[in-house]
C-alpha cells in the first residue's frame, strides 16, 4: 500500500479528475452555448418601431438636404417633411448633423455593398469596371438626393462628404487594382500602374455623375455609361505601333 497523501497534496488530482470527467459536459455547454449567441432573437416592437421612425426620418432628410443644401436646411424642415413633431426627430437624433452623417451612411454602406458582391461576382478586368460603373449610374438614378448631396455639396456642411468620399472608394478602388495588376501580368491590357489606372476609372465616373447632376443632360444615363465604359476599354487597350 502507498502511503496516504495529505489532503493538501490531494487537491489537485481531485481538481484534475473531475475537469477529466466533466470535459464532455463543458464542451457541449460550449456548443450550446455558441449556437445561442449566435440565434438572431426576433425584434421587439420597439425595436421594429425605432427603426421604421429613423428610416421615415432619414427619408425625408436626403430630399430636404439635397434641395436646400445643409446649412440651408433646419431640423424643423425636416420634421415637416417627415409629417413628424420636431421632438420626435429628437428622439432618434440629436442634432443635424447626426441626421446628415446618418443619411450619407446609410446609402454609402448600400452602395458600397452592392458595388463590391457585382465586382466579386465579374470575371475579367473589363467586365469588373463594367460592373463598377454601371452600379453607381444605376444608383445614381434611383438616388440621386444622395449623390447630390455628396458631390455638389457646398462647403459648410460636416466633413463627411468631404473626408470620408475618398476614403469611401478605397475598396472599390482596391479591387479594380488587383484586378488591372493582374490583366498587366498577362499583357491583356496596357502597361501602367495599376493603382493610378483604377483610379482613373473612379474619378472619370465620379466627374460623369457630377457633370448629369449639375445639368440636364442631353443624353440618358444608360448612353453615358455605355460611351464611359467603350471609352475606358480604348484607353485600356494594348497601343498600337505607330
Amino acid at each position: 500500500m502507498f502511503p496516504a497523501l495529505p489532503i493538501s497534496k490531494r487537491l489537485p488530482f481531485i481538481s484534475l479528475a473531475f475537469w477529466w470527467i466533466d470535459r464532455p459536459v463543458i464542451f457541449l455547454y460550449s456548443e450550446v452555448m455558441t449556437i445561442a449567441s449566435s440565434v438572431q432573437r426576433p425584434k421587439s416592437k420597439k425595436q421594429v418601431v425605432s427603426e421604421f421612425r429613423q428610416s421615415e426620418i432619414i427619408a425625408a432628410a436626403r430630399r430636404v438636404f439635397a434641395e436646400k443644401g445643409y446649412v440651408a436646411t433646419t431640423v424643423d424642415e425636416i420634421a415637416a417633411r417627415a409629417r413628424l413633431a420636431k421632438g420626435t426627430i429628437y428622439v432618434y437624433f440629436d442634432s443635424k448633423e447626426r441626421i446628415y452623417n446618418a443619411v450619407l451612411e446609410n446609402d454609402r454602406e448600400t452602395l458600397q455593398k452592392l458595388t463590391l458582391e457585382r465586382m466579386a461576382a465579374a470575371g475579367t478586368v473589363f467586365e469588373k469596371i463594367a460592373v463598377y460603373v454601371n452600379t453607381r449610374f444605376e444608383y445614381c438614378e434611383e438616388r440621386r438626393d444622395f449623390f447630390r448631396i455628396m458631390y455638389t455639396e457646398p462647403s459648410g456642411a460636416p466633413g463627411f462628404c468631404k473626408e470620408k468620399s475618398r476614403d469611401w472608394l478605397r475598396e472599390p478602388v482596391r479591387q479594380l487594382t488587383l484586378a488591372l495588376q493582374s490583366a498587366i501580368a498577362a499583357n491583356a491590357v496596357r502597361s501602367w500602374p495599376p493603382e493610378t489606372l483604377a483610379w482613373t476609372v473612379a474619378d472619370l465616373t465620379t466627374g460623369a455623375l457630377q457633370r448629369r447632376l449639375a445639368s440636364t443632360p442631353a443624353t440618358t444615363a444608360r448612353q453615358d455609361a455605355d460611351f464611359l465604359i467603350d471609352f475606358i476599354y480604348a484607353a485600356l487597350h494594348q497601343p498600337v505601333d505607330r
